[in-house]
């Protein structure tokens, strides 16, 4: 009877707790993952940092109007409040398959840039694979590789992620490490230009995308990133990356930035291998600071190794979101937010890396590798 009374007690208070629970959530709405965004009652010292400590060349971006003085202008503007000495224009010819109009592009757009802010811009081009069935794709790539560095002015080479995702030969895809492509890299080699290439993209875009999938908010806003190998329509993530890893290693007189950290920026130790694995290659951080500022001293002690092999890049232009990278590299603050939270929902620490180390990263390595550009600008 005792037991009996004990658990028809305990039931009452479990319904009591029930019936508070409903009552709160009725009066509070239901809050979803998405729209959970707590403020932080934490109290650290530390505060946004607007301006980079030293001036800095952005190595990853993209503009597609670069063709006139009042375009240039805006982004001048932008770029002084941040401190940019210099900006790298990676999509020089665009996506555009008409290569006379593509040409044309990329010719006023090196133009507007020597006339009105030659110390401020450089041009990488670009090369169009839709024809790479054709008998003469391979002679005419190079042929036009050549001519837009030698005479049109283009300071290196990008390779969109298109290779390895959508370019096909006859519907089958094309492998990042396709032999007909081994006399491009070897011209890049020739030519003293570095290749900037971006090779697939977080590898958990291929996982299940379920609650254990770290990206799991990105792909549900962005569903398009999502790719499956299972079914034959995508490369693996494993595949791309032994295909870029093939590229690097059969060209060792080419200079390589591998864009995002080469989707190694979450596992620096496996980078840090890869590293000693091609010395031709260099790694960038565009759009993976989010996951430096998770791991400020091991982030830091890599820095510290690799400081001579690490550039600068942003890739989208939004200006106040490289006001992250700046604290994440330059300061030591503790738990401050991330511009995005479907790319990061975890806080941010800074690294405090030192200037020397900072300065290589912001200009020093970037002047090292790209030719050609102005030096008078950045400190010594």
């Amino acid at each position: 009877m005792k037991k009996l009374a004990f658990t028809f007690g305990l039931l009452l208070t479990i319904s009591s707790l029930q019936a508070q629970q409903i009552k709160i959530g009725d009066n509070a709405g239901t809050v979803t993952f998405e729209e959970y965004e707590p403020k932080s009652t934490l109290v650290v010292p530390g505060k946004p940092i607007t301006r980079a400590k030293f001036p800095f060349i952005d190595v990853h971006n993209h503009q597609w109007e670069m063709n006139s003085k009042e375009n240039l202008q805006k982004l001048i503007v932008e770029m002084d409040k941040m401190n940019m000495g210099l900006m790298v224009n990676l999509s020089g010819r665009g996506f555009n398959q008409d290569e006379t109009k593509s040409t044309a592009g990329l010719v006023e757009m090196i133009n507007a840039v020597k006339t009105n802010y030659p110390t401020r811009f450089a041009v990488f081009t670009n090369i169009d694979f839709s024809k790479i069935n054709e008998p003469d794709w391979t002679a005419k790539a190079v042929k036009t590789l050549e001519e837009d560095v030698k005479l049109r002015g283009a300071k290196g080479l990008k390779i969109y992620k298109s290779l390895g995702f959508s370019v096909k030969d006859n519907g089958k895809l094309v492998p990042v490490d396709d032999p007909r492509i081994d006399p491009i890299w070897a011209k890049a080699g020739e030519l003293g230009i570095p290749v900037l290439i971006h090779t697939a993209d977080p590898a958990s875009f291929w996982d299940p995308l379920n609650a254990q999938n770290e990206r799991w908010l990105e792909l549900k806003t962005h569903p398009g990133r999502k790719r499956d190998a299972s079914q034959g329509k995508d490369f693996s993530w494993k595949q791309l990356i032994e295909q870029q890893h093939n590229v690097f290693r059969k060209h060792p007189k080419t200079t390589f930035i591998n864009a995002h950290m080469g989707w190694y920026p979450n596992n620096l130790a496996k980078l840090d291998s890869l590293m000693d694995a091609f010395p031709n290659m260099y790694a960038e951080i565009g759009a993976v600071i989010a996951e430096l500022g998770r791991q400020p001293r091991m982030a830091k002690k890599f820095f510290e190794k690799r400081q001579d092999r690490i550039l600068f890049g942003k890739d989208s232009w939004v200006p106040d979101e490289y006001q992250t990278y700046f604290r994440v590299l330059e300061s030591e603050d503790e738990y401050f937010p991330y511009h995005k939270k479907y790319h990061a929902y975890w806080r941010m620490y800074g690294m405090g890396l030192s200037d020397e180390v900072l300065k290589k990263v912001y200009y020093k390595n970037a002047l090292k590798i790209i030719p050609g550009l102005d030096k008078s600008q950045f400190p010594k």
